[in-house]
């Protein structure tokens, strides 16, 4: 079975186009996609949590 794709922060913050501080204010009111925190403090995002954020978006937009 293939690994899920684990995307690193500043790509998270490339594609939806959001500054590291609005990242972590959106995150503090828990809005924001799951984070996983690696043993060496890096954070990673699961492609397949970032794409149901994202869904999660579209829909209370609507």
């Amino acid at each position: 079975m293939a690994r899920p794709q684990m995307l690193k922060l500043p790509e998270v913050l490339a594609e939806i186009g959001m500054s590291r501080a609005a990242f972590y204010r959106m995150r503090a009111r828990r809005q924001g996609p799951r984070l996983i925190k690696l043993p060496n403090g890096q954070i990673r995002v699961r492609r397949s949590d970032l794409d149901a954020w994202w869904a999660q978006c579209e829909e209370t937009a609507a």
